[in-house]
């Protein structure tokens, strides 16, 4: 029997959040989020992916629907997750202006990976900024460019104050991206980077959910355990955490209620999260790999592993805020939730873009620990196996 397709059986909610992003963990974390909150009927999301127009176009074929399957080690769990309201090739500018200018849509999300805010001489913002001080509808490429077209494009229409809410394992995230979008609005025109600074709120996150990339099996057995075909569903772990800081001048979803934390401090969190998730992710990315070990399950119960993981996290926690009793319970649940067998988290995936991912997340405490007068073999161990993997042979050092 042909499964039937994923549909809506009522209209979508109105569009109030723009994102950039779509993929996966974006429909794992702030979707999943909006769609938990006990206002989503009021909240629904116009996402765009980076550039492709494949998953826009599979999602928009089931209505912006898709089932997220909760993965734990006792079996999977699905729900179909219905926050996102329209889903757009990133290249649709058209349509990303549009929205913008809307006076309802009041807030824009980003999961662009920490590479997409970098500003060398070949980023290509260069050529945006050409085209964008000729025409403020340019087809511009880069994620900057993007958010300051838009931006001029609500500026232009008087649309009031926006929020941009950036979800990247970034340190201090709204921070970078409002300086990011600012400098560079200033650079296009001098009143739109005033009117960026007087109008947008940049909040800044820590977000927390694993999440592979979905596979052939993981679609079919969506169609087997529900009944419905799914071309786009998103496989997660159980385990979900969002710290926001900073203020919402138009309204948010009730995020609170379902979860999220708002909090006067991100950074100890973020630490906690990018030293000893993001960190020790990268650790078993490469030391693991170059043990022949392909995911974070059976890298974390390596008897090599394992211990380097421990000693890292032993150098990484010496520098963390937060209370020693939270630091343990985080390193313990990091423990289960890395070696439940059925999340299939591939240590190749995490081991792209290393250059971007490694001073945030190894290097802040290798520099304190020599500040200190100690050489920290830990984190000295995950940038020799970084340069091993760079290199493509060779094993980490012991």
């Amino acid at each position: 029997m042909t499964a039937a397709r994923l549909t809506r059986t009522g209209g979508a909610p109105p569009v109030r959040i723009v994102h950039l992003g779509l993929g996966n963990f974006f429909r794992a974390h702030q979707a999943w989020y909006t769609a938990a909150a006990p206002d989503a009927a009021e909240w629904g999301i116009a996402a765009f992916t980076g550039r492709s127009a494949r998953l826009a176009a599979a999602l928009t074929g089931q209505d912006g629907l898709y089932t997220l399957v909760v993965r734990a080690a006792d079996g999977d769990h699905c729900q179909v997750v219905g926050s996102v309201a329209a889903a757009h090739p990133g290249m649709d500018l058209d349509a990303w202006y549009d929205y913008l200018a809307r006076p309802e849509v009041r807030i824009v999300t980003l999961t662009v990976t920490e590479a997409a805010y970098l500003r060398g001489a070949d980023s290509g913002l260069d050529a945006d900024l050409a085209a964008l001080r000729s025409d403020r509808r340019a087809a511009v490429t880069t994620v900057p460019a993007r958010l300051v077209a838009g931006l001029a494009a609500r500026r232009a229409a008087g649309a009031g104050p926006l929020t941009v809410v950036p979800c990247d394992n970034l340190p201090d995230n709204g921070a970078v991206v409002a300086r990011v979008v600012t400098e560079f609005a200033e650079r296009v025109d001098p009143g739109l980077g005033g009117w960026i600074r007087d109008t947008v709120s940049f909040v800044t996150t820590m977000v927390d959910r694993i999440t592979p990339a979905t596979t052939d099996d993981d679609v079919r057995a969506v169609a087997e355990l529900t009944g419905r075909a799914d071309a786009a569903p998103v496989v997660t772990e159980p385990y979900a955490e969002w710290v926001l800081r900073g203020d919402f001048p138009g309204g948010r979803p009730a995020w609170h209620a379902a979860g999220a934390r708002f909090v006067a401090d991100v950074t100890p969190y973020e630490q906690r999260k990018l030293w000893l998730l993001n960190g020790g992710h990268s650790l078993l990315a490469y030391a693991g790999s170059a043990l022949g070990l392909e995911s974070v399950a059976q890298a974390v119960t390596d008897p090599r592993c394992r211990p380097w993981l421990e000693q890292w996290w032993d150098e990484a926690a010496g520098h963390l805020t937060l209370p020693a009793g939270e630091i343990a319970d985080y390193r313990a649940a990091l423990v289960d939730r890395w070696s439940n067998p059925r999340i299939q988290h591939r240590l190749a995936q995490i081991a792209a873009d290393g250059s971007v991912k490694l001073p945030v997340r190894i290097l802040p405490v290798l520099r304190a620990e020599r500040a200190a007068g100690r050489m920290p073999a830990g984190a000295v161990r995950a940038v020799a196996a970084w340069i091993a993997h760079l290199r493509g042979s060779g094993a980490p050092v012991r």
